[in-house]
C-alpha cells in the first residue's frame, strides 16, 4: 500500500466489483450501488470508464447477477474454435475443420484405435 497507493485503490475495486457477483440479488444491488459510488472518486481512468458503463448497464448487469448468467463459457468456446481453425490451415475443406470442431468441443468421443 505505502509503496502503490493508486495501485492498491485498483486492487480494492476490482476486488470489491468481484465481490458483488457473488452475492445474492439484493445484496448484490446494495454493493454494487456502493461501487458505483466509490469507482469515479478512485480517479482511476479505467475504473471511472467501467462505472459509466456499469451505470449504463445497471439493469442488465443485475439480470446477469440475478440468473447467474455470463458468457464465460461461450468466449471460452470461441477462443477454442479459433485455436482449431489455425490447427486446420492445410486443410483441403471446409467440413474437416468442421468435424475437428465437433470431436473437440461435441459431447461424441468415439473410441479412438489403439487407445482405451
Amino acid at each position: 500500500m505505502k509503496a502503490d497507493p493508486k495501485l492498491y485503490r485498483a486492487y480494492l475495486l476490482k476486488e470489491g466489483l468481484r465481490q458483488v457477483f457473488k452475492l445474492p440479488l439484493y445484496d448484490a444491488r446494495t454493493a454494487l450501488e456502493g461501487w458505483v459510488q466509490w469507482a469515479p472518486r478512485s480517479r482511476i481512468p479505467a475504473f471511472v470508464k467501467l462505472q459509466r458503463s456499469i451505470v449504463k448497464h445497471r439493469d442488465r448487469t443485475l439480470a446477469a447477477i440475478e440468473h447467474g448468467l455470463s458468457n464465460g463459457l461461450i468466449e471460452s468456446t470461441n477462443t477454442k474454435i479459433r485455436l482449431i481453425t489455425r490447427m486446420a490451415f492445410g486443410f483441403r475443406s471446409a467440413e474437416a475443420l468442421i468435424a475437428l470442431a465437433i470431436l473437440s468441443l461435441g459431447p461424441h468421443r468415439p473410441a479412438l484405435p489403439g487407445r482405451t
